[in-house]
């Protein structure tokens, strides 16, 4: 009869996270706050761009995520005119 359960691996190794997207530790924070910005700044385009195709709920959950969006954009905005006046 087969075993339901198999046997654990012999040598177990710590989880470690892929690190395919990594923000180097280095990197400044004005860089860092201008690149927040503009993906925030494209994320705001994007689903505006994608409301027009919506009706109803759809369209109204579309739009409040998009104003969250910009309401980020706004403070990561403000962030950067503070760290470069």
């Amino acid at each position: 009869m087969d075993k339901l359960i198999p046997d654990p691996p012999s040598e177990t190794k710590p989880y470690q996270l892929p690190t395919l997207f990594t923000v180097l530790p280095g990197i400044g924070t004005e860089t860092l706050l201008a690149n927040a910005s503009e993906s925030l700044a494209s994320a705001n385009v994007l689903l505006n761009d994608f409301a027009t195709f919506l009706d109803g709920p759809q369209r109204n959950t579309a739009l409040a995520i998009a104003q969250i969006v910009m309401l980020a954009e706004l403070a990561v905005n403000r962030a950067l005119d503070n760290v470069d006046p």
